[in-house]
């Protein structure tokens, strides 16, 4: 018996009924030979982690445009905190382990640099809009080496799906749309409160007796209240008392930070360079990398672009920006 075989069966004799076994995975876009040794799942999260969109995360912005100091998280640090959170619920859980591992790990690929600033402005400016979710699915199905990666069913419906209003067609998918709110919300907070956006005391009172008055608290609270009102149910949830006590969280966050904060004032300057990128490479698709430009007659000259720019990760766009945009001091050759 093959070694992934031999997994797959201890996946059906271990795992909760609950779970995606990856012996009965709905497959992949094109048919390929299974490995001897890794389950389809694993297989999935080792593409994920070696792919070159994998690595741009480390210089994507999560919050802070290009922090000064060397302990604000980056999109890529982000990634890897919900990677955590949700493997530590999916096996308290008995769920797949590696299924939601793939799924955290690949969650944010297609994000934009500057973040969900420069999500913003290419969904403004685009026919079609852009939407990072829908982007990270094209990344696996298409971009990535100019192929693809050819995952399979769960891992790219988990990927789709990880934003609130999604809809994942697996409880590890399900994982992973609540982990990624629990790492945002309290790492997003411990970066605001080390950038003295805000205090300790501004935290909103009535939230915080519930879930608790540090980093370490907040996060314990929230996993252990999803494992207790989700453990042997169909569905990955939270109680009423902790789920409210986290929108409010958010909704403080989003007034605070992610909206009206010193933050925010770099993203007038980072709409401004990728808007200028994306108006100068609409007027010469030519000068398109041939990795993109050869989308154009499949998928038009706008999502060539597009995909191109969603690529960048921050100091590329604004090396890009100068290249084009900024005068060279004049040599003598």
């Amino acid at each position: 018996m093959l070694i992934r075989e031999q997994l797959e069966r201890l996946e059906e004799e271990t795992l909760s009924p609950y779970a995606a076994k990856s012996g009965r995975s709905r497959g992949r876009r094109l048919p390929q030979e299974k490995c001897d040794i890794r389950t389809e799942f694993q297989r999935d999260r080792d593409r994920i982690l070696h792919s070159k969109s994998f690595r741009r995360l480390k210089h994507k912005t999560q919050v802070f445009i290009a922090p000064e100091g060397d302990h604000y998280r980056t999109r890529l640090t982000h990634t890897l905190e919900v990677s955590q959170i949700a493997r530590t619920i999916a096996r308290a859980l008995r769920l797949n382990e590696d299924l939601t591992e793939a799924i955290a790990l690949g969650h944010d690929l297609g994000h934009t640099p500057f973040g969900h600033t420069g999500e913003r402005l290419l969904n403004n400016i685009t026919k079609n809009g852009f939407k990072h979710n829908i982007h990270s699915l094209r990344i696996v199905d298409i971009l990535e080496d100019g192929k693809g990666m050819n995952l399979t069913f769960e891992v790219r419906d988990g990927i789709l799906n990880h934003t609130r209003s999604g809809r994942p067609a697996t409880l590890e998918g399900q994982i992973v749309s609540i982990s990624d709110r629990i790492a945002y919300i309290n790492h997003d907070i411990d970066d605001a409160l080390r950038a003295r956006l805000i205090m300790e005391e501004d935290l909103p009172l009535p939230c915080i007796r519930v879930i608790g008055s540090t980093r370490k608290e907040r996060i314990n609270t929230m996993i252990t209240d999803v494992i207790r009102f989700s453990r042997g149910q169909g569905r990955i949830s939270m109680g009423s008392e902790v789920g409210q006590a986290t929108d409010e969280l958010r909704d403080f966050m989003f007034s605070r930070v992610y909206v009206d904060s010193s933050a925010k004032a770099e993203d007038t300057k980072a709409m401004y360079i990728l808007e200028e990128l994306f108006h100068y490479f609409m007027e010469h698709p030519h000068l398109l990398p041939e990795e993109y430009f050869k989308n154009i007659a499949a998928d038009g000259e706008e999502q060539a672009v597009c995909d191109y720019l969603a690529g960048m990760t921050d100091r590329y766009a604004i090396r890009k920006f100068y290249e084009l945009f900024v005068p060279s001091s004049w040599k003598q050759m």
